[in-house]
């Protein structure tokens, strides 16, 4: 198995969060009733995209009835509608829609992952659940380091939760942190760099694409993509297609 499948594999298997582990489930058990023929996953979701990928796009937590029902991150809630329509349009996924495991939907020089792996009551992990499901966001740094030139982070809660993962994992975050802001954008060196080794990694902050923030405009999809697009440049992904270029899976 790749290391990257198999780090997937055990994140899956994690209970170390008690206050977690009882919520997935319970959310799996008495379901919503829009989905009462699913078998909910209910167990904390990996990342999802391709082991090479130099862009990552790294958000807060499953939803409880998004990606703890489906298994896969931002797959089943209007949250993933927004970021994979946006993707879409960049010709960065196969389709503007996520709705299921085995829909078909792939990622094309991105990843798209969390700082927690488990639907937090409210969407609210506590800072300890952050600080403990941190070392899985930090090896999954490593193992994307070779080829990782650029993050986009989606709030305030996964700006705060990325900066230590990124120091932990190899790169110089500088004092004081940066603040988030939508819009910003940071370049973090290599602590110890390498001539063959991983280099910088380039931060852009975006707001959410919760409910909330799309629902009231703060994020409109013009903005989303306007970052995403940014940090693909960034990152060289292919084919980074512009607007008015049809996306790389309808060639």
């Amino acid at each position: 198995m790749e290391p990257l499948a198999e780090l997937d594999a055990r994140v899956t298997r994690c209970a170390a969060c008690p206050r977690l582990v009882a919520w997935r489930e319970e959310v799996g058990r008495v379901k919503r009733a829009a989905f009462q023929d699913w078998t909910y996953w209910a167990r904390p979701v990996p990342g999802f995209g391709p082991p090479d990928a130099s862009l990552l796009v790294i958000g807060l937590a499953p939803a409880a009835h998004g990606g703890n029902r489906t298994g896969r991150m931002f797959t089943g809630d209007r949250s993933g509608d927004v970021l994979y329509r946006a993707l879409y349009d960049l010709g960065l996924a196969s389709s503007p829609l996520a709705v299921s495991l085995d829909d078909g939907l792939t990622l094309r020089g991105v990843r798209v992952t969390s700082p927690v792996h488990c639907a937090p009551p409210e969407n609210k992990p506590t800072p300890g659940e952050r600080d403990t499901c941190r070392p899985w966001l930090v090896r999954e740094l490593e193992l994307l380091a070779p080829g990782l030139r650029a993050a986009v982070v989606l709030g305030a809660f996964g700006w705060q939760a990325a900066l230590p993962a990124f120091a932990a994992a190899g790169w110089r975050v500088p004092r004081p942190r940066p603040r988030f802001a939508h819009g910003a954008r940071v370049t973090l060196e290599r602590a110890a760099p390498l001539a063959d080794g991983p280099g910088p990694v380039t931060l852009y902050g975006c707001f959410h694409v919760s409910q909330r923030n799309t629902f009231t405009g703060r994020l409109t999809p013009d903005m989303l993509r306007d970052v995403l697009r940014t940090a693909a440049g960034e990152a060289c992904v292919p084919p980074y297609a512009p607007l008015d270029s049809p996306p790389y899976a309808r060639g």
